[in-house]
């Protein structure tokens, strides 16, 4: 009985969690389009979305229609992907590694799509070549974990070290690029790419965020089960019917091609995958099957609104996003420490 009534709690919070995020996030997304130093009303904006979407409704002036469909409307999408990806990842790593402080970033490619991208950026590649070489640096430092892990991932030690290990060389590298370039333009833009930034935000960033998202998260669903034998421990997973070696490396893979792709779009945005997951764990003490769309609509909602904050907190200077993401996360996972450790 007692069973049922926790398994029917659980169910209701998830519920309520995701009725929530499902409604705030529309509503998000109208506030922060509008929202900047032409501010727009929510209602012109949901009319800009419907004439571009076919609907007999009267346009907006030009101007006004190129603010909302052209600059701020491929950028607030691509903050709710990302947000919704990292956070995903982020709860997928961490049942894996069965560590706390699990992030996206965990296998390197954080450190290996900055390479790649400086690397674009100090030859002067066009605007097109960020991306591409930052997805490519990420695969890179992947691969090299790969490499560590040879055809077993093992102890999650073992690919926890392994990632802090091809980190550090590719961050070394960047650091390495940075300074042979001697170019004060080149290093600033490099250091706000670095600091994580969603302003060259366009809708093939977007629709590469989507298909990450929309694949990766269905995909890390249809291992829901196995995430949750594998956050007991690959004993435990193996003793119920699941093949760890397996569904290890497919979950490492996944997360590492989506966290890759949304790295390419929008920088290193930190903290995100790590708070978000522990965020929805707390609020719904439910299993993988729920927990995981749970983070992907609070990591959304919640990427919205701070990318939102550093574009127009500071009036007409914007700030790196992911300043911001550090700012919100070291006293909130302090108070999470604390929590955790009865520290008082």
């Amino acid at each position: 009985m007692t069973t049922k009534l926790t398994t029917a709690s659980r169910l209701r919070r998830s519920t309520a969690l995701l009725a929530c995020c499902g409604a705030l996030l529309p509503l998000s997304v109208l506030i922060a389009v509008g929202a900047g130093s032409a501010d727009i009303p929510p209602a012109d904006v949901a009319r800009t979305l419907g004439v571009h979407l076919g609907m007999p409704w009267e346009a907006l002036p030009p101007l006004h229609d190129s603010i909302v469909w052209d600059l701020r409307l491929p950028r607030v999408l691509l903050a709710g992907l990302v947000g919704a990806g990292l956070a995903v990842c982020g709860t997928v790593l961490q049942a894996l590694t069965r560590n706390p402080l699990a992030d996206p970033y965990l296998l390197g490619v954080s450190a290996g799509a900055s390479t790649g991208a400086v690397l674009v950026l100090v030859l002067g590649a066009g605007s097109l070549g960020l991306p591409a070489g930052a997805f490519t640096g990420a695969i890179a430092a992947f691969g090299c974990v790969l490499l560590l892990l040879g055809r077993s991932p093992g102890p999650a030690t073992k690919v926890v070290l392994s990632g802090v290990v091809v980190s550090q060389l590719f961050s070394a590298l960047t650091s390495l690029i940075v300074v042979h370039s001697g170019d004060a333009e080149r290093t600033r833009v490099v250091t706000f790419w670095l600091l994580g930034s969603l302003a060259s935000a366009n809708w093939t960033s977007v629709a590469a965020g989507t298909a990450a998202v929309g694949i990766g998260l269905p995909f890390c669903l249809a291992y829901a089960a196995q995430l949750d034998a594998l956050s007991f421990g690959r004993e435990t997973a193996a003793s119920v019917g699941v093949a760890p070696r397996r569904a290890e490396m497919v979950l490492y893979t996944a997360t590492a091609v989506v966290t890759g792709t949304l790295v390419a779009a929008s920088g290193a945005i930190g903290f995100v995958g790590l708070l978000v997951p522990h965020a929805a764990r707390i609020l719904t003490r439910a299993p993988h099957r729920t927990l995981l769309p749970c983070s992907a609509a609070l990591g959304a909602v919640f990427m919205v609104w701070v990318d939102t904050a550093a574009r127009i907190a500071f009036g007409s200077r914007e700030i790196p996003v992911g300043v911001l993401t550090a700012l919100i996360g070291v006293p909130a996972f302090a108070v999470l420490l604390r929590r955790r450790t009865g520290v008082r």
